[in-house]
């Protein structure tokens, strides 16, 4: 028996090494993001970044090439770090035309693509100090191996060989939000911006990112369902914590722990009167009994987010008066899903939620003059969603929806303290938000797993907290 214990062990003790082993970074090579050698648990082989496989990369490439000008330039610039105080860098995100053309998720780098060249990476050269505070970094090697560009060169080349390709081009397209000084004072830049021959890459990448691939589509379902998991724990938790900070916290760490690298925007927590503040982001006040609070909130999963938002009392009812203004808005937002197919746009949507909104509101004297409705809601109906919350911005809202493409739908309600209209209603601020991918057919709603009718919430908040609500706010505000 002792013999089969020790040799069980041994086994047992084998295993664990192996396991250990297979995870450690030691084998492989550290290029500064994770890659399918030293991060098996979240990539597979031949994905550049979670999810997203080489071979798509290259094909956003060669679309690109295909559609800008005959003997024409893309230059784009990796995001800049953005410095807290002098030696503290806020956490780095990476420009999502730079990410979705490379797949490189780190700081330093110039992409230059032409038909001619094809990919051409110009790679940060960090010294051994850079090193020694921040890791190391993808360099020249990493931008032909792993991010299979044509042409790679240290950033100290960049002058030189940039300005080349610069003088022998009819025409340069860049990103004009995050234009780097690296290539911006170059001469042959500044020559040819003064000539005319500077455009905009926008209107040719947000036309790329538009239509989602399958492998992107997953990766929203999958950030989609993180956002909607972090909502719902949020909402439990808000019965025994009715405070804006500790919700904001609560959501965040929800979807961080279930593999969420960040959140995509500062979660709106408004309470009672800040939630008709459409973009509050104190999130500092403790929410009064009775009060509704609104929680708009996403996540972002290896480059692509999340947009949600929910209202509901923390108190676990709601009043006869927010019941009949929250219904208003819960309709709205079904009855426009319900509009979203090929061929819809936005400024259809808008068109459509704003005259059922104008009516509602009238009906219950809310409103008294149609032409002051955008002093109740100042913003569209929703908008793109991908890489970024406000995706594909260059596209606009007249252009009709297609299969692949994701959109929001939020209609709400931000009624000021001091807006003229029954006392009753002043302070109130109401909005239900979901995600809604277009198909063939019409519709998929990406969040819709999270409760939005008010007695699937009521019944939530009073019969499904995880803790004793009165026993948690006691201990809570004592």
């Amino acid at each position: 028996m002792q013999v089969l214990a020790r040799n069980l062990a041994q086994r047992v003790s084998r295993s664990q090494v192996i396991s250990r082993y297979a995870y450690s970074t030691q084998r492989s090579k550290d290029i500064g993001q994770p890659t399918p050698a030293s991060h098996p648990h979240l990539m597979s082989e031949g994905e550049v970044t979670p999810g997203i496989r080489v071979e798509e990369y290259i094909g956003r490439r060669k679309k690109l090439a295909e559609l800008l000008p005959q003997n024409s330039l893309a230059i784009v610039s990796s995001a800049p770090v953005k410095m807290m105080t002098d030696v503290v860098p806020y956490t780095f995100r990476q420009e999502a035309d730079y990410l979705y053309l490379t797949g490189c998720q780190q700081p330093g780098g110039v992409a230059v693509l032409s038909s001619e060249h094809g990919l051409c990476m110009f790679m940060p050269e960090p010294t051994p100090n850079d090193i020694a505070w921040q890791g190391e970094v993808a360099g020249v090697d990493a931008a032909s191996e792993v991010f299979k560009a044509e042409q790679a060169y240290p950033i100290s080349k960049l002058p030189e060989i940039l300005s080349d390709m610069i003088r022998s081009s009819s025409k340069v397209f860049h990103n004009n939000q995050t234009a780097s000084q690296k290539y911006a004072n170059l001469d042959e830049f500044k020559k040819s911006a003064s000539l005319g021959k500077v455009k905009s890459l926008s209107s040719f990448t947000h036309e790329l990112r538009l239509i989602k691939s399958p492998a992107e589509l997953k990766l929203m379902r999958e950030s989609a369902s993180i956002a909607c998991q972090g909502l719902l724990k949020t909402m439990l938790h808000s019965k025994g914590y009715p405070d804006e900070g500790i919700l904001a916290a609560k959501v965040e760490y929800e979807c961080r722990i279930r593999g969420a690298q960040r959140m995509a925007f500062n979660p709106v927590v408004g309470g009672g009167p800040n939630a008709s503040v459409i973009h509050y982001s104190r999130n500092d006040q403790r929410i009064k009994d009775g009060d509704l609070v609104l929680l708009d909130m996403g996540c972002e999963l290896h480059g692509y987010v999340s947009d949600l938002t929910r209202t509901w009392p923390p108190c676990g009812k709601f009043s006869s008066l927010q019941e009949e203004l929250y219904d208003l808005i819960l309709e709205t937002n079904k009855e426009s899903i319900k509009l979203c197919k090929p061929g819809t746009t936005i400024r259809q949507l808008n068109t459509y939620s704003t005259d059922m909104l104008c009516d509602g509101l009238m009906k219950m004297g809310i409103l008294k003059n149609r032409r002051l409705y955008h002093q109740l809601n100042p913003t569209s109906i929703g908008h793109y969603l991908g890489m970024d919350v406000h995706d594909s911005s260059s596209v606009g809202y007249d252009r009709p929806l297609v299969p692949g493409s994701v959109i929001t739908i939020e209609p709400g309600v931000y009624i000021p303290s001091s807006f003229n209209c029954p006392e009753r209603f002043q302070g109130i601020g109401i909005r239900i938000e979901d995600e809604v991918l277009i198909t063939e057919t019409g519709y998929e709603v990406l969040t819709g797993s999270m409760p939005k009718e008010i007695k699937h919430i009521e019944t939530l908040l009073n019969n499904h907290c995880h803790e004793n609500a009165a026993q948690s706010f006691a201990g809570f505000s004592s």
